[in-house]
């Protein structure tokens, strides 16, 4: 699982940098930034609630 949310917070940060270099592509950076924030978040809940189970 762990794996997963790190190849989509590259993902996101990659499209994020292409929104912000290509000044039409706007929407995609704000995209980006949003969906890189929700994953890691995400990642970070679900990491503690694993963590508790195991305790």
């Amino acid at each position: 699982m762990l794996t997963v949310i790190v190849i989509l917070l590259v993902v996101w940060a990659i499209l994020a940098v292409v929104g912000f270099a290509i000044q039409g592509l706007l929407w995609l950076a704000i995209i980006g930034i949003i969906l890189f924030v929700g994953t890691l978040i995400f990642g970070i809940v679900r990491r503690n609630a694993n963590r508790k189970k195991s305790v």
